[in-house]
């Protein structure tokens, strides 16, 4: 059976508020018909302005998303207000024994259009792995970029010669960051980008760590492994998520501690976390969605599935790929999950950083913390050590929540720490109840 969805996990699907607020109005059983729930799947009618129903329907497997209005909006209002209705426990959405035809057609097309990708997925990588041409095109982007890679130290040599106070550089940052694009190294380009944001007494540290960078992509082919991949990664070169999926994989079951949507003009990225309940290995869940389009990976805080994951590969690997599902997800455990203290998890982040010196953040559980707002900003403390929060990370109205669910006693977080300070996701009460700190 599938396990229901919070509220609130359902709300973070919305891609906007607009959509938001209209799923509110659907989501009570009067405009549904023929709504029900099965086999993987979620469906209904709804009424609308004109004579036919629209028809939404929803995969849990993916999920993915389907209506018959006109919305450019995934998911749509419909999709919303029905899964709204659904995680309430309506009764007008009852628990069906079969799929109705349209449903059923729908979830064997997504089936097949799956296994169509898989077998096509499987020709490219036979076809390129003799391809000369690919071969050829692989080989002139690694020039391109280690020819981009020795500009970049170069530049940095000669700022750090003109002084820090320095900001007459023709072009400046952006220019570089142009130049890292023209040298097809994306990640080069990002990192020079923020050079030209970043405060100036951290600047030599930016600075170095871009030049370790840099330099460390000049003989990448001489570094261990895991440390190239990293390297490799950090600089711009992808891997796709079929490639990682063909190699090796980690069958555990996974709790989900959090996650957190981030969203700029272009795109919303959407970060789920999670923690092997056997292996206790962390993991992270990437997933991608355009303007007016929620990304489709979608798991619930709390919720424990069985699957198959593979990572990246990385000196520290993170990032990992969902794979094969086993069984059904199942609710969250009794209670909040285990945790370290604060300075443990500085220790931890610490571990992290001696595998892969750009790492920014690593995952960690604070058990029995207490935030406290002092003259230097947010801190949580468990009376014998204290870490910072991160300035910025969350809304300082999820920071006085926090204070309020907290009342002065010890609670669980779930976050990222890292040099900057922590950064909390998600938040257990008394009950065991997961809250989210992402607004």
């Amino acid at each position: 059976m599938e396990e229901r969805w919070s509220n609130e996990h359902v709300l973070s699907l919305a891609p906007d508020q607009a959509s938001l607020k209209a799923a509110g109005k659907l989501s009570a059983p009067a405009p549904w018909s023929d709504a029900g729930w099965g086999g993987g799947a979620l469906w209904g009618a709804c009424k609308g302005s004109g004579r036919t129903p629209y028809f939404p329907c929803v995969d849990f497997s993916g999920p993915a998303y389907k209506c018959t209005c006109p919305s450019r909006k995934f998911p749509c209002k419909h999709v919303l207000g029905l899964l709204l209705l659904w995680s309430a426990g309506s009764p007008a959405v009852a628990e069906a024994a079969a799929q109705p035809g349209w449903v059923a057609e729908w979830l064997a097309r997504r089936q097949g259009a799956a296994e169509q990708r898989a077998v096509r997925h499987q020709e490219r990588r036979e076809s390129s792995a003799d391809d000369p041409a690919a071969r050829r095109r692989a080989a002139q982007r690694a020039a391109r970029v280690a020819a981009g890679a020795q500009e970049l130290r170069l530049r940095l040599s000669d700022a750090v010669r003109r002084g820090l106070a320095d900001t007459t550089a023709p072009g400046g940052w952006e220019e570089v960051a142009a130049r890292m694009v023209d040298a097809q190294a994306p990640g080069l380009a990002a990192r020079a980008r923020e050079l030209a944001h970043t405060p100036q007494d951290s600047l030599l540290e930016e600075y170095a760590l871009l030049h370790l960078l840099a330099g460390a992509y000049g003989r990448v082919d001489g570094l261990p492994a895991p440390l190239a991949a990293t390297v490799r990664t950090r600089v711009g070169f992808s891997t796709g998520a079929d490639e990682v999926l063909a190699g090796p994989t980690v069958r555990d079951r996974w709790h989900v501690l959090g996650s957190r949507d981030t969203a700029d003009d272009r795109l919303t990225t959407r970060r789920i976390w999670l923690r092997g309940t056997k292996t206790g290995r962390p993991a992270l869940l990437l997933s991608f969605g355009s303007p007016g389009r929620a990304p489709e990976t979608a798991l619930p805080t709390g919720q424990v599935l069985e699957a198959e994951l593979a990572f990246h590969p990385a000196a520290r690997p993170l990032r990992a790929v969902l794979g094969t599902r086993h069984g059904e997800p199942a609710a969250a455990p009794a209670g909040p999950p285990a945790g370290v203290s604060p300075a443990e998890a500085v220790a931890g982040y610490g571990e992290a950083v001696a595998d892969d010196p750009w790492l920014e953040a690593w995952p960690a559980v604070l058990a029995g913390v207490v935030p406290v707002l002092g003259p230097d900003g947010w801190q949580l403390t468990d009376g014998r050590s204290a870490v910072p929060l991160k300035r910025g990370a969350t809304p300082e109205p999820a920071l006085w929540r926090l204070a309020a669910l907290s009342a002065g006693h010890p609670v669980t977080l779930f976050g990222e720490y890292g040099h900057a300070g922590y950064a909390p996701v998600t938040a257990w009460s008394a009950d065991g109840r997961a809250i989210g700190l992402d607004r």
